[in-house]
């Protein structure tokens, strides 16, 4: 039987004119909850819209607009000469479901199994907070303090002013060809890499560049060869796409291609970052590097090189990338210009093998359609005018004065107990702990210690990420020192802090 009239103090319809939402939409999600909740039934008569309005003390059109959202929406019927009524067909309302689920009680959801490599894997470079007082040494961090943002704003705003048409509609795959044009005469002048704008392709950065390349290259249940430890970035990637990980040791020339060749020589991809490991900083050498092509050709394999900072090196010219030895076309090059210029940036690329170009292209017109353009034509820009290349000299000058008053404060306070040795190269410095104390309690334990201090360092250990550590030996002990993005004045202070942590 429909219901009487005085709907809304049956149901206790609250409004408030005060607040921002609109009397309607108010009306609207207390009828629509009613509903819902089954304080209104299929088959109830709502009563005339003039007689509730007069009820809840509003205007007509107010409940007009409600009824009528309701009615669109399917959760009311108009039945002519008759009224408005609750739809009696609505699937969810069954009496044994006309209440909500509550969420606590739902079942949780079924996810692809290999969906847990990705929930599981370590995050990736998220800064952790530092105290107010002492610094935050996590590697991987830049100095964006200097970054000349005002001529980035002015550049943006030139582009973007009367943008051309080429740059609102994009639509090539591998990016704003200028901006590859640029990145391809940079690497022929400053890596001796062979390419052409064609073979560059602009990414988000070297998961992505992983991402395609396992997409391209790999079949569920292929080896890949990872560098142990290494960047745990990477073998999520790679895990995720199916990808069966191969944990080749690095030692003082990088990695072990013998190992790796008694592990699995059938492995499909090797990912190196030769120029500079991550995170040891061991340079691969020029026979394990030729042992690595040779690999490459015969087995018909790809290497993956990682490139991540080869511009912040202190001593010399940037050492000549793995790419520039390769002859058969087997080396899928990546670099970055995140760390170059400013974290949040999210700008890396990819140059492929000649033979791969076109692939690469397509598999990112069907993954991702084209990279955003915003930044593309400003970054062309900075390499044009030079403006990048200023920048990473005067960062490239920082970065070393930082890393000697590290070193200064380490040997004065540290001893002999946690050594740091200066490095050509990279953002960072490996602490081994010299002291057996310290060994016995393990650098995840230390970094704990630090961190309670209110200092940040990583340990060593949270880098190798071997299923298999507990058979092929204990993972390296050391602690991480990034030093890039600490102001002068607060490695001292830090570093004090730490040897008064640990009683040093």
């Amino acid at each position: 039987m429909p219901r009487p009239a005085g709907l809304g103090s049956l149901l206790d319809i609250a409004l408030d004119a005060q607040a921002p939402e609109p009397l309607f939409r108010q009306l609207y999600a207390e009828l629509r909850q009613a509903i819902l909740g089954g304080r209104l039934r299929p088959g109830d008569r709502l009563p005339a819209s003039r007689a509730l309005a007069d009820e809840l003390g509003i205007s007509r059109n107010t409940v007009l607009g409600a009824f009528e959202q309701l009615l669109s929406e399917g959760y009311l019927v108009m039945r002519g000469g008759s009224g408005t009524y609750v739809a009696g067909d609505l699937p969810d309302l069954t009496p044994e479901t006309s209440r909500p689920a509550r969420q606590d009680r739902a079942a949780p959801p079924q996810l692809a199994r290999r969906s847990a490599i990705l929930l599981h894997a370590p995050r990736g470079s998220t800064r952790p907070q530092a105290s107010p007082h002492y610094p935050c040494f996590a590697p991987g961090w830049v100095d964006s303090s200097d970054f000349p943002f005002a001529l980035w704003s002015r550049l943006l705003a030139k582009t973007w002013r009367q943008p051309p048409r080429a740059i609102i509609e994009g639509g090539d795959p591998g990016g704003y060809p200028p901006l590859r044009a640029a990145i391809a005469d940079y690497l022929r002048q400053a890596r001796g890499i062979d390419c052409a704008a064609e073979d560059v392709l602009i990414v988000s950065g070297i998961r992505q560049a992983v991402d395609l390349t396992c997409r391209l290259l790999l079949d569920p249940g292929d080896k890949v060869w990872v560098e142990r430890p290494g960047f745990p970035g990477i073998g999520a990637a790679i895990g995720a796409a199916g990808g069966r990980l191969v944990h080749v040791p690095v030692d003082a020339e990088g990695l072990d291609v013998a190992a790796g060749l008694r592990q699995a020589r059938d492995a499909r991809i090797a990912c190196v970052a030769p120029s500079h490991q991550y995170p040891l900083g061991v340079v691969m050498s020029l026979q394990r590097r030729l042992a690595l092509l040779a690999w490459a050709r015969e087995a018909r394999a790809w290497v993956l090189e990682d490139d991540y900072d080869s511009e912040f090196r202190y001593a010399g010219r940037p050492l000549a990338a793995l790419r520039s030895l390769d002859e058969d076309g087997r080396v899928i090059y990546v670099g970055t210009l995140s760390k170059l210029l400013f974290p949040s940036l999210r700008v890396g690329y990819l140059v492929a093998p000649r033979a791969l170009s076109q692939a690469f292209r397509s598999a990112r017109a069907v993954v991702d359609d084209q990279p955003a353009m915003a930044t593309q034509p400003v970054l062309a820009e900075f390499f044009k005018s030079g403006h990048l290349a200023a920048h990473v000299r005067r960062m490239r000058k920082r970065y070393a004065r930082r890393q000697q008053l590290l070193l200064r404060a380490a040997a004065l306070h540290f001893g002999d107990q946690i050594v740091l040795r200066p490095d050509a190269a990279g953002l960072h410095l490996v602490g081994q702990l010299a002291d057996s104390a310290l060994r016995r309690q393990g650098d995840a334990k230390i970094a704990e210690k630090i961190a309670a201090v209110g200092v940040t360092v990583s340990p060593l250990s949270a880098y190798d990420v071997a299923d298999d550590r507990k058979g092929s030996g204990a993972s390296p002990q050391g602690l991480m020192f990034g030093y890039a993005a600490v102001p002068d004045a607060r490695i001292l202070p830090g570093v004090k802090a730490i040897a008064a942590a640990l009683h040093l």
